[in-house]
């Protein structure tokens, strides 16, 4: 007699926000034995790498730009429901270069990448400030998102040595290689271990 398949929980439902070409998005899509499942993209702009990705999937996206709104709450509150219509366990914020508000951070819990050894070079200059100081090592964060620039607590994070000769672009690319890996395990991790929500 054929033993019963063993099933784990479902898989960890992911709306993921992108502002630029959705590298770390695709590592996701690409995960395949990873216990989670894509249901929505969301960007800050119009024609983004990343909602192009999505759409390649056929996933539903959505845009939510900042000047279309009076005043930020309301984009806050605006991108909470988007977020909210696709009935997300978790938030990725895969390279979206908008600080969440209350109504986001309030609704649902959301994880960042961020290419720096946090809490060493916060914000959006994050390479380009780690050679300016001249480390030797930097590397990349996972880190639940609150409401500071970066300020979370970590999750997990990955080593990157500084080259002789590296400029931003070719330290920034050697980062994105671990922070895309780094993106993969973290979610297969939280989505294995749920004690977090």
């Amino acid at each position: 007699m054929a033993a019963a398949a063993v099933t784990g929980p479902d898989p960890l439902r992911l709306v993921v926000l992108v502002s630029g070409s959705g590298t770390n998005l695709q590592a996701v899509l690409d995960a395949a034995d990873a216990p989670v499942r894509v249901v929505a993209v969301g960007a800050d702009r119009d024609g983004t790498g990343g909602l192009e990705r999505a759409a390649a999937r056929g996933l539903p996206t959505f845009v939510c730009r900042v000047p279309d709104f009076a005043v930020r709450a309301a984009w806050d509150e605006a991108l909470a429901r988007l977020v909210l219509d696709h009935a997300p366990d978790l938030v990725v914020s895969a390279g979206f270069m908008r600080i969440l508000g209350p109504a986001v951070l309030d609704a649902v819990r959301v994880v960042n990448t961020h290419p720096a050894l946090l809490p060493s070079f916060p914000g959006a200059h994050a390479v380009r400030d780690a050679l300016a100081h001249g480390v030797r090592v930097t590397g990349c964060t996972c880190h639940w998102v609150d409401a500071g620039v970066d300020t979370g607590p970590i999750i997990d994070q990955r080593a990157v040595r500084v080259e002789p000769g590296d400029t931003e672009d070719t330290l920034h690319e050697r980062i994105k290689v671990a922070e895309r890996e780094m993106l993969v395990d973290v979610l297969t991790a939280l989505a294995e271990d749920r004690s977090w929500r």
